[in-house]
């Protein structure tokens, strides 16, 4: 009985992790789909949008080549 209790506690436990991280799609007015791994970053200094790919890379992208964020 200890042994499905365990079991099931890891189980539960991925889900809540895996939950915590949501991917973003960025629109480009060129019609690219841009999908991030978490929410991107914006720096109102430069304009440019800091983001990480499905890769992990970190990618920055103008800001005025954006056209939406879902």
């Amino acid at each position: 009985m200890k042994k499905w209790a365990v079991i099931i506690s890891a189980v539960g436990l991925a889900f809540a992790v895996s939950g915590c991280s949501s991917d973003y799609v960025m629109a480009t007015k060129d019609g690219r789909m841009i999908l991030t791994d978490g929410k991107p970053e914006i720096d109102d200094d430069t304009g440019l949008v800091s983001y990480h790919d499905q890769q992990g890379n970190a990618m920055q992208i103008n800001r005025d080549d954006i056209s939406a964020n879902y």
